[in-house]
């Protein structure tokens, strides 16, 4: 008001009040906790999934995931962007195709890069160069009908095995996959896959993609409860406690419609850009920034000056 008289400010209560002795006693009760915590409950330490360990372990899955990429069936090789321009592929808000929206950034050719590059690089048995041979020489259509049916073979065969598989013209597509699970059982398909041309290999984009592909790294997320269905975005491995800050964001995969919607990504993603949004402008928004002022709630948060006051 026009006029009116500051107070000084030795009008005001004050206190002594040591910073740095609360910042070092804070700082030391924590390094103590934390260190302590993390020598009683150690950390989880799980063995990395890698293609050698996934070709071990379920070589009928690798075998499976390997006919599928030369088919063209599998989850990568229909994703779309950023890898390829599969045609309708790729999550959408609305009309809006974010996906396409950004093109194909990191080109993955499956059946090309999984499969047969790796072949033709690596030193192969007679069998698998005279398959190599014969997949060059045949036409598209022809190589799909080869793995298609192979494909197809494999998923009416017992446990899926190569071995059991009903004889028909598959043309060199067991010797493609009998020869990539041997590479992969040898640990060379790890590095084979790993990004070309620089000197530090730190892109695992193609590794992790033929990964996600078979059903062995899923199998072992959804025993660790690391899956959308399972709150996984929010859990650890074991029984570790796991980012339960997250649980927002993972809220809306357990719920219809978007648990059983393809664009789930896209529409969570696009519900917590417009809540966090919200948040920020709390300050800005009429009724929203009173709720404080009518609970009082400040009160209570403040308790001790009140009771000064008073």
């Amino acid at each position: 008001m026009k006029g009116a008289r500051v107070p000084a400010p030795e009008a005001f209560p004050t206190r002594p009040y040591d910073l740095l002795k609360e910042f070092t006693i804070a700082l030391v009760v924590v390094a103590v906790l934390s260190a302590g915590l993390a020598g009683l409950f150690s950390s989880p330490d799980e063995t990395p999934v890698t293609l050698a360990s996934w070709s071990s372990a379920a070589p009928n899955d690798f075998t499976a995931t390997a006919v599928a990429e030369l088919a063209g069936s599998s989850t990568s090789a229909q994703y779309g962007p950023p890898y390829n321009d599969t045609p309708g592929a790729g999550q959408k808000i609305g009309p809006v195709g974010l996906q396409r929206a950004a093109g194909v950034r990191i080109p993955v050719d499956p059946a090309e890069d999984f499969v047969l590059r790796p072949l033709r690089e690596s030193p192969e048995p007679p069998e698998v160069t005279t398959a190599l041979a014969q997949w060059n020489a045949a036409t598209p259509d022809q190589r799909q009908a080869w793995s298609s049916a192979y494909a197809d073979a494999l998923g009416k065969a017992p446990d899926g095995d190569p071995a059991k598989v009903a004889p028909a013209d598959y043309g060199p597509v067991p010797a493609l996959a009998a020869g990539l699970l041997t590479l992969a059982q040898a640990g060379s398909l790890d590095g084979q896959l790993l990004t070309r041309g620089r000197f530090y290999q730190t892109d695992y984009t193609k590794p992790m993609l033929l990964l996600a592909d078979g059903s062995y790294l899923s199998d072992r997320a959804t025993a660790q409860h690391l899956t959308g269905s399972q709150w996984g975005m929010m859990n650890e491995t074991g029984n570790y406690p796991g980012q339960a800050w997250l649980w927002l964001y993972t809220f809306w995969y357990q719920i219809d419609p978007f648990k059983s919607s393809k664009n789930a990504d896209a529409e969570v993603w696009a519900i917590m850009a417009v809540l966090s949004l919200a948040l920020v402008l709390v300050p800005f928004i009429p009724g929203v920034r009173s709720v404080p002022r009518w609970t009082r709630v400040y009160r209570l948060v403040w308790r001790d000056h009140y009771r000064t006051r008073r």
